[in-house]
């Protein structure tokens, strides 16, 4: 593979409940579902004794439960996994020099001109998923490959603890008899055409003539599906984008009513984005509301302020009229905050209030850092769990 494209994507297993089992030993060894416990709540990850049963991450509790009841299912601490995977991270950094997270527990890592670095590709995953797992006790599985497509595939071949390579001489012999359903774009309703086509196979795929597909899909999801059964992306792996905006949303157990719980819910969740804001050193102008009813219905008002803000009771101010504005009668299923159109100036107010009020925030945030988002907030908001 040497002075050709190189791309890795490294996943790591059952994230969540591989933190878990590692830190608890009365965990290991048993089917373990991390996710929101109330009614509503999905599966964020589950470890794999419990995949044995057919549970699988964003499945409805309720069912999981259902197909799993010996299981152990736990809300899970996410500050720790954003820790653990600030560590992983920090590994990456130091194989790669491109780096393109596709979320907290996998990234793409260009590879491309450092073969003369390392004794192989082969040796060089694999002093990779040695220094993972002797740093955090963890388990990764890692695909080599000309493309991120392949390297994302190779990954999910051979799972757990897996290490599989693709090149460009042995990739058709390896993608041909997987499922159509492996390839990206491949969802329940092209599954379906495809199937209706008597397409199960990628090798399959890859033999229809082109109009055949673009008769049935559209030219352009025909040239996409056409181009991966040959193996072929083009993307390059790029670092992410900074974020758009920054939010909060909460989904209830139960539907609420009343605008004295609704505006505490927004009171609280306000006060998150604003410290996530500040922590990003970030002010926004955009304020936006998200609203979703008992019956499913969603909502969303915004606002763009006169001048960008970072500040809980402005967003909160904001949010809160944005509601009252909204007449809702009904009941709520779904809050959310977020704030966009950032100014990345950075700049002090030269007003005295604002100064005063950016210096009352530091000090809040202070407390924050130490003791955590809860450290410090509103006292009403005391007794108000929701968020």
């Amino acid at each position: 593979m040497a002075g050709k494209k190189l791309v890795m994507h490294v996943d790591m297993d059952a994230f969540f409940a591989s933190i878990e089992q590692h830190d608890h030993a009365e965990y290991r060894g048993k089917p373990l579902i991390v996710g929101g416990l109330s009614g509503r709540g999905v599966v964020s990850t589950c470890s794999y004794e419990a995949r044995k049963y057919g549970v699988h991450s964003a499945m409805p509790i309720v069912r999981a439960k259902r197909l799993c009841p010996q299981g152990i299912y736990i809300e899970g601490n996410y500050r720790h996994y954003r820790e653990v995977s600030a560590e992983i991270f920090a590994i990456f950094a130091r194989y790669a020099p491109v780096v393109e997270p596709l979320s907290i527990d996998e990234a793409f890592l260009d590879l491309t001109g450092m073969e003369l670095l390392m004794k192989s590709p082969r040796a060089y995953a694999e002093k990779l998923k040695r220094e993972i797992k002797k740093k955090t006790g963890l388990v990764a599985s890692v695909g080599l490959a000309p493309n991120k497509f392949l390297a994302k595939l190779a990954s999910d071949l051979d799972k757990p603890d897996g290490l599989v390579i693709i090149t460009e001489e042995n990739k058709q012999k390896v993608l041909d008899p997987l499922p159509v359903s492996r390839i990206w774009g491949v969802g329940k309703k092209t599954a379906a055409v495809l199937q209706g086509m008597y397409i199960r196979t990628i090798g399959q795929l890859r033999r229809v003539p082109r109009e055949n597909l673009a008769a049935k899909l559209g030219a352009h999801m025909a040239d996409h599906l056409l181009q991966l059964a040959q193996g072929i992306d083009n993307r390059e792996v790029a670092p992410r984008e900074p974020a758009k905006s920054i939010g909060k949303e909460v989904t209830f157990p139960r539907d609420i009513h009343g605008d004295a719980d609704v505006e505490k819910v927004l009171l609280a969740l306000a006060e998150k984005v604003g410290y996530r804001l500040r922590k990003q050193a970030l002010k926004g102008r955009t304020i936006q509301l998200k609203l979703r009813l008992g019956n499913f219905q969603t909502y969303t008002r915004s606002r763009t302020l006169y001048e960008a803000t970072c500040y809980d009771e402005e967003i909160y101010q904001t949010a809160r009229e944005l509601y009252r504005g909204m007449h809702v009668q009904q009941g709520i299923r779904l809050l959310g905050i977020s704030v966009s159109g950032f100014d990345d100036s950075g700049s002090m107010s030269l007003f005295h209030d604002e100064a005063r009020k950016e210096n009352l925030y530091a000090a809040i945030d202070k407390i924050k850092q130490r003791f955590g988002e809860q450290g410090i907030t509103k006292a009403h908001l005391l007794k108000h769990d929701e968020v």
